[in-house]
């Protein structure tokens, strides 16, 4: 018949498909389940997703003392770090993030809203003494900042708990403190904020650690130094300009 939606000899037809909802769902799940598999199965097969890259260290406990102030008042609802391979934004920011600079991170910085700069390179871009008047009071040095002022963290001295436990905590989720480092990270946190400890140990076990006193005030060991010493970091441990392709001699 000529209305008939399904000729004699036609076989199945995608109006059948569509006019028969179960099996429509059934399809669409046998679907995705294989999708599914072929996405997550070779995962079982491989030791990480993320490639290493040369020069990522885990943060020295002074720095993880930083971040976690960075997380504790919400500077990552405006800033951050996260360099997309964009042309406006390399030229902006510097190269572009990789996923292995972000491997130690729990959780991680990244996001695409920015209300201040991306921060991913700010290591080394800006001195303490920068830092510390920014933190004190934005205006100073970015006139159309609407950043709140921190100078309160200028005089409460560090609280960080016992960071031992800290490092352990990480270490279970595959950071790779070793017994040393957990057993010194107290130590080591007092001594990266002191230019007159002995801290040959400390840079051994954490290469490219800036140490000094970064508030501007050695007596104390502040919020202002851990805050100030995980930015300074921030972007420094990856030398880029060596992993750039030389260009050939003509």
């Amino acid at each position: 018949m000529a209305n008939d939606p399904k000729a004699p000899g036609e076989g199945f037809s995608h109006r059948t498909l569509e006019r028969n909802v179960s099996l429509l769902g059934l399809l669409a799940l046998v679907a995705v389940a294989i999708g599914g598999i072929v996405e997550i199965a070779p995962l079982f097969w491989i030791d990480s997703t993320v490639e290493k890259v040369e020069g990522v260290r885990p943060y020295s406990p002074l720095e993880l003392a930083g971040r976690n102030i960075y997380m504790r008042e919400g500077c990552y609802n405006c800033h951050t770090q996260m360099i997309r391979p964009f042309r406006d934004e390399t030229e902006r920011y510097g190269h572009y993030s990789l996923a292995a600079e972000s491997m130690y991170d729990h959780p991680f910085q990244w996001g695409s809203k920015r209300t201040g700069p991306d921060l991913a390179r700010t290591g080394g871009r800006y001195s303490d003494g920068w830092h510390v008047q920014h933190l004190k009071d934005p205006r100073i040095v970015v006139p159309e900042s609407i950043m709140p002022p921190y100078a309160f963290m200028a005089t409460r001295p560090l609280v960080a708990g016992d960071m031992r436990d800290h490092l352990k905590a990480l270490a279970r989720v595959g950071v790779p403190y070793t017994p040393e480092a957990i057993a010194a990270a107290n130590a080591d946190l007092a001594a990266q904020a002191n230019p007159d400890a002995d801290t040959a140990a400390l840079a051994a076990r954490y290469p490219k650690a800036q140490i000094r006193d970064f508030d501007g005030d050695p007596k104390v060991v502040t919020e202002m130094d851990a805050l100030i010493a995980y930015l300074q970091m921030l972007g420094t441990l990856v030398d880029f300009k060596a992993a750039a392709p030389q260009e050939t001699a003509q």
